[in-house]
């Protein structure tokens, strides 16, 4: 009996702990880069610019649905944070699954890179003139493959394309409230490009070798 007040302390801060460390593991799970949500959000970006390869492509990016949402749910730390603070942890869980590609600015970048993509990039992509880096960006790899006056129109095009693309991932990390995911949001388009890409067209591996896809 004497020692019931002391059970009862230490009962309590158990307790307090536990939900500390279950809002601390939310926060962090919230912080973290929607790696699944930007990759999505990225081929829906790319295939509005090139298209989709097949009628079926593209089938997947529904944006009802994320894979991070259903791994999220058997999460018991999540679970438990969303019956403690339902009303907050929803609209964290749902800002950190969602990327938003659809800002004025964006849209505006988009547009541009679409008809510069079927007015000039496609052909130099098809005859090997240009092709993707590993870094997000388009090279020129092979001068030789287009006539000497056009190598100068290509030089200026693939110069305005990448100056769009360095933006693009700019606006969408601002646009999203997270600048400092730039990096990440590069990186991911950077793979997702190649992804994407047409059968034939040039990419950098890794290493900076080009590879024919």
């Amino acid at each position: 009996m004497e020692n019931r007040p002391l059970i009862k302390r230490i009962a309590r801060n158990l307790f307090v702990a536990v939900v500390t460390a279950v809002l601390v593991a939310c926060v962090t799970i919230n912080v973290y880069f929607p790696e699944a949500a930007a990759e999505r959000a990225a081929d829906r970006f790319i295939q509005d610019v090139i298209g989709p390869q097949s009628e079926t492509e593209g089938a997947f990016l529904d944006p009802s649905i994320d894979r991070r949402v259903t791994t999220r749910s058997f999460n018991p730390l999540a679970i438990m944070a969303g019956i403690l603070i339902p009303s907050a942890h929803a609209q964290s869980s749902q800002q950190s699954v969602n990327i938003d590609i659809e800002s004025p600015q964006i849209n505006a970048i988009k547009q541009r890179m679409t008809e510069r993509q079927r007015e000039h990039l496609a052909a130099w992509f098809e005859v090997g003139a240009i092709g993707l880096d590993n870094t997000g960006l388009v090279e020129i790899r092979d001068r030789s493959a287009v006539g000497l006056s056009e190598r100068r129109r290509m030089e200026q095009i693939v110069a305005e394309e990448n100056a769009d693309r360095r933006a693009v991932y700019r606006e969408i990390a601002v646009a999203n409230q997270h600048p400092e995911w730039e990096e990440r949001i590069r990186e991911t388009f950077a793979d997702r490009w190649i992804a994407n890409a047409r059968p034939g067209w040039y990419f950098q591996d890794e290493s900076g070798n080009w590879q024919r896809k």
